[in-house]
């Protein structure tokens, strides 16, 4: 009861010392309750296909207008933020998790294990890392899945460079090192020490990867490659492109601004947990 009394208050703290941090997470916490409900603040099915073809804004109930195929653009958007929220979240939690992992193992062993895993990282951040998931998506499939999937094994190298620094140098502190003269196994200490004492700048990383997941997922959208079968904010820009100079600029327009309103709040995230996790930050 006290741990999480303490967590609490810690957790309050953090927001507080934030004002970036709390506008961004009182953003998201009304994007989250759109997703959740979605079915209930759509005011048509977004797959549904009526008779009102490319109606403007605010005709026939349609508040954001219709698509060629007369979809209902107002329920497909609030829909599409289930799927950009699912992808943004899942494919940076990987690279999260894969970077952590691999970044602490190799700042805190050392050896042929840190070259090795230096150099792969080294190759990831040369290579343009969009045009390979490019290719990938291209070979294996634009399914929901496998776009969750490439996303977050390309984009770990980052998280992986920061945990490495961080774990070089939790190892050379007087805590760890008393907890590995007491005895206490290596494994042990990289997840009871390290890995929790250097996880601070990767919630702060990985937050803001969750905007680049988005925007990846949207340009492959908008290029074709997205996953036909569900909606998303880049597949409404890259089916409403064509009417862009005709009469039907709102097919493009409100994912459009969908898509920057979503980004800018976990970039506010991440920078305001970069400013309230950061010691230097607060100095500054």
């Amino acid at each position: 009861m006290e741990k999480a009394k303490a967590f609490w208050q810690r957790l309050c703290k953090l927001v507080a010392a934030s004002g970036q941090l709390r506008l961004g997470l009182a953003l998201f916490a009304v994007v989250l309750l759109v997703v959740i409900f979605a079915p209930i603040l759509a005011p048509f099915d977004p797959y549904y296909m009526s008779d009102d073809l490319l109606v403007s804004p605010g005709t026939n109930n349609h508040w954001m207008g219709t698509n060629n195929m007369g979809q209902d653009i107002l329920s497909m958007v609030i829909f599409g933020s289930r799927t950009s929220l699912a992808i943004g979240m899942i494919s940076a939690l990987i690279s999260g998790v894969i970077g952590t992992l691999l970044g602490a193992y190799a700042g805190f062993y050392g050896g042929k294990l840190d070259k090795c895993v230096a150099e792969v990282t080294n190759i990831f951040l040369m290579i343009p890392t969009f045009f390979l998931i490019l290719i990938i998506v291209a070979l294996f499939g634009s399914n929901m899945v496998n776009v969750m999937l490439v996303i977050g094994l390309t984009s770990w190298p980052s998280n992986a460079r920061m945990m490495r620094v961080q774990a070089m140098s939790l190892k050379e502190r007087t805590f760890v090192k008393s907890a590995t003269a007491m005895g206490e196994s290596r494994p042990r200490v990289l997840f009871k020490y390290i890995i929790p004492n250097g996880l601070f700048p990767i919630v702060a990383n990985t937050t803001m990867d969750v905007a680049k997941a988005i925007l990846t997922e949207a340009s492959l959208s908008f290029l074709g490659l997205g996953d036909p079968n569900v909606v998303s904010w880049g597949q409404m820009i890259f089916d409403g492109k064509q009417y862009l100079s005709a009469n039907g600029w709102w097919m493009s327009t409100f994912a459009g601004l969908a898509i920057v309103f979503i980004v800018l709040i976990f970039y506010l995230i991440g920078d305001g947990l970069n400013f309230a996790l950061n010691p230097k930050m607060k100095k500054i």
